[in-house]
């Protein structure tokens, strides 16, 4: 079936849907969010014989892509709700995105964090003009303190995945790809909760049918792949990674990203975290930008999974930069987790 306005092959109701959100989205984030470079990788080409392209959202305004989602939800908020303020859960990139998308719009955020928070993560936030509350002892019981505030107070609970608009504006990075690069034959994305590749997906496939879409996470903390893997969402234990940026814990339940992600990723993977630290440290030295841990997971994919891809247009996507300072430092030390 082609779709009436673009002659684009739908590749099924939700993806066309899904596609039309993040163009959509990609129109009200104008502006509002950097569209960030796809580079040429002359030194992942050479040794691959593919034709590589870094995705660079670790130069995104808060250094990773959460902002995009962020913004996405908040711009869809009545006057009203905006007025109320929103709240979140994180400790990392999604509170700081939420804490900046607030700012910009002139709204009030909330950012619940557990007692475990580091005060660089606590500060970074604050950083951005949020009010940080310290509740729980884990990410889990954080995540229940700011829904019950946020229903207490009558203000918008803006989740890190599960939610359509959030998708939508991790979508937005699909159709720059599409304009930046043209053709592409896979993609390589890190995966947490699902959001990220949900988005990219979901456009990417409805603009280049054959595309390949590979999900990449660290085998310590590989949540949304066991989940695809026992056919629904079940609980997972996880163990520290490297790539904190991904490892947010399990799957929530009916999660739409789930089956977004059961839909449209065509290869999961995982990978150890001495093949991250690896990664990381030939990115480092190799292209002399910052990145954070889970953006070197679908690089270690790559690596690993190089000799596929010869002769083929291949993107990376560096979802973020903000690695924590003594996690770079024992990287550079040679000391893995």
């Amino acid at each position: 079936m082609k779709s009436a306005d673009t002659g684009h092959e739908e590749r099924g109701a939700d993806v066309g849907e899904l596609a039309r959100a993040s163009r959509d989205a990609a129109r009200r984030l104008r502006g509002r969010v950097r569209a960030t470079e796809a580079r040429r990788s002359e030194y992942l080409s050479a040794m691959s014989g593919a034709r590589v392209y870094l995705k660079l959202e670790c130069l995104q305004y808060t250094g990773a892509f959460k902002l995009r989602g962020a913004m996405s939800r908040l711009l869809a908020m009545s006057d009203d709700e905006r007025t109320r303020g929103a709240v979140t859960a994180s400790t990392g990139n999604h509170g700081r995105a939420v804490a900046y998308g607030c700012r910009a719009l002139g709204m009030r955020a909330v950012v619940f964090v557990p007692e475990t928070v580091t005060v660089d993560k606590k500060k970074a936030i604050e950083g951005f003009g949020a009010e940080v509350h310290v509740a729980g002892g884990d990410n889990c019981q954080a995540q229940a303190h700011a829904r019950a505030y946020a229903a207490e107070q009558g203000m918008v609970m803006v989740p890190p995945y599960n939610d359509a608009h959030v998708v939508a504006g991790q979508g937005t990075i699909g159709v720059e790809l599409v304009e930046q690069v043209g053709n592409i034959d896979a993609a390589l994305v890190c995966v947490g909760g699902g959001g990220l590749v949900s988005g990219i997906g979901g456009y990417l496939k409805w603009a280049l049918p054959k595309v390949k879409i590979y999900g990449c996470s660290p085998r310590n903390s590989a949540a949304m792949i066991e989940c695809i893997h026992a056919g629904e969402i079940v609980t997972v234990e996880t163990s520290p990674t490297l790539s904190d940026g991904s490892a947010g814990g399990n799957i929530v339940p009916g999660s739409i990203t789930f089956d977004l992600c059961r839909e449209l990723v065509d290869t999961f993977d995982t990978v150890t975290e001495e093949e991250i630290r690896d990664a990381l440290l030939l990115f480092l030295k190799t292209h002399h930008i910052l990145i954070e841990g889970s953006a070197a997971v679908p690089i270690a994919t790559f690596l690993r999974r190089k000799d596929e891809f010869k002769g083929k247009d291949v993107v990376i996507v560096l979802c973020g930069a903000n690695i924590d300072i003594d996690t770079l430092q024992s990287v550079l030390c040679g000391r893995a987790g």
